[in-house]
């Protein structure tokens, strides 16, 4: 699979908890018998609007400007919310549909 963004973060929300996965990829160059070229850096966050302004601290601090999350109910709206304002309105923020992933080519079906 090509990579396309340099840094990038995944975001499982919770009820009382958000667990960020942050990936960098380390060079533009990709080695042939490279296991892996990203770093992986995972944080957990509490609900709480001071620990989501953490979260949003966190990303703009790593410069990531590209996040997704899945639709989880009502528990993404307050995530959202924070997280729109980042960049001052220049983070694109995914909210995606997990039904929706089941189809994608390459992806072990459930």
């Amino acid at each position: 699979m090509q990579e396309i963004l340099e840094i990038c973060c995944g975001l499982d929300v919770h009820k009382d908890s958000v667990v960020a996965c942050l990936l960098k990829r380390r060079s533009a160059v990709i080695p042939k018998n490279a296991e892996s070229t990203e770093d992986k850096e995972i944080r957990t966050f509490n609900t709480f609007l001071n620990d989501l302004n953490e979260l949003k601290k966190w990303l703009e601090s790593e410069n990531c400007r590209h996040v997704a999350m899945e639709s989880t109910g009502v528990y993404c709206f307050p995530v959202y919310d924070v997280l729109e304002t980042a960049f001052e309105g220049n983070l694109e923020l995914l909210v995606t549909n997990a039904r929706h992933l089941k189809n994608v080519p390459g992806k072990k079906p459930i």
